[in-house]
């Protein structure tokens, strides 16, 4: 196991020069509580990156999608992030992954976490952000505009990745968890920021799942909550038509839309989603008045969405 510990008494103080001197895998780095104020790239299989508190091992940075670089371009979206793991069968647990630039009226895109790997494992993270918090990866397959995916997987293969977020408080205020992965939530809370916007001021999600992909996002026993005004968090909208987002006995607070899901924008899309419902309660969570195009799941359905059958594996 290496050791990081910001105050010198570890192997390293840097999480980045620790991750550089790995030459064989599978590896174990621990990290003590500390603010490491870098960007940290993962792109090692069989990695385990163990932090010693979510609250006090903190990884920051304050890139944004409005900066300008030396070239003249801005930053754009996908060249924002503090963390970047491009790598299979890696797990981070225990630790905060932060963006501190602020919201996205000012900044533009604010990633905190890019994830784009398969088996992916993340557990008691704090991901904190504003506008596009995390990026389940991988891309889409076309760009709504060009250079609009401009970053370091612009080029990589669009294949069906899973992940795996447990115990995990994600916050955000636009679009905060987005991709197109196969990714499962387990007993994660979902935190909605306040951006004085109307009709709605948060996007919980974004899904840009695959035409046939048979999973994209799945929560099961997560707190969708925030600091919005009562009715104004949608639970999610399709980054891309054949969005796919499911929720499984979830408490809904009252910030969440009465409508739970819009289409932004594309009508198309109201025939290719899948948004559906199982047991949602608390003060957002009347499903008699969801967007029309959205389901209510029967306990039958039920067994379609274990851990197993979407992430495809075991969890250890």
């Amino acid at each position: 196991m290496i050791t990081v510990a910001a105050d010198g008494s570890g192997d390293f103080s840097s999480i980045q020069k620790a991750i550089n001197s790995i030459d064989k895998t599978p590896e174990t780095i621990f990290i003590k509580n500390g603010i490491y104020k870098e960007r940290v790239e993962i792109k090692k299989d069989h990695l385990r990156l163990i932090g010693e508190s979510s609250e006090k091992t903190i990884i920051s940075n304050d890139y944004y999608a409005y900066d300008t670089m030396p070239d003249g371009s801005k930053r754009g979206t996908f060249r924002s992030y503090t963390c970047f793991v491009f790598a299979d069968d890696v797990s981070i647990s225990n630790l905060t992954i932060e963006n501190t630039a602020g919201f996205g009226k000012t900044y533009g895109q604010t990633i905190a976490l890019y994830a784009e790997g398969d088996a992916l494992v993340f557990k008691k993270l704090r991901i904190l952000s504003h506008q596009d918090s995390l990026f389940t990866g991988p891309l889409p397959f076309e760009e709504m505009q060009a250079g609009g995916f401009v970053g370091p997987t612009e080029f990589a293969p669009r294949i069906i990745l899973h992940q795996y977020y447990e115990d995990c408080y994600i916050e955000g205020e636009v679009d905060f968890i987005f991709g197109s992965a196969t990714a499962f939530f387990k007993n994660c809370t979902l935190f909605a920021l306040d951006r004085n916007e109307s009709p709605y001021n948060a996007y919980y999600t974004a899904p840009s799942t695959y035409k046939n992909q048979k999973y994209g996002y799945v929560f099961d026993s997560c707190k969708l909550t925030g600091n919005c005004p009562e009715g104004t968090a949608v639970l999610s909208r399709p980054w891309r038509e054949d969005a796919k987002a499911v929720f499984i006995n979830c408490q809904m607070d009252a910030c969440v839309a009465k409508e739970g899901f819009v289409d932004w924008n594309k009508p198309n899309a109201r025939d290719k989603v899948f948004y559906a419902e199982y047991g949602s309660y608390g003060d957002g969570a009347d499903l008699s008045q969801r967007a029309p195009f959205s389901k209510e799941l029967k306990q039958e359905d039920l067994d379609d969405y274990s851990i197993e059958k979407v992430f495809g594996r075991k969890i250890d």
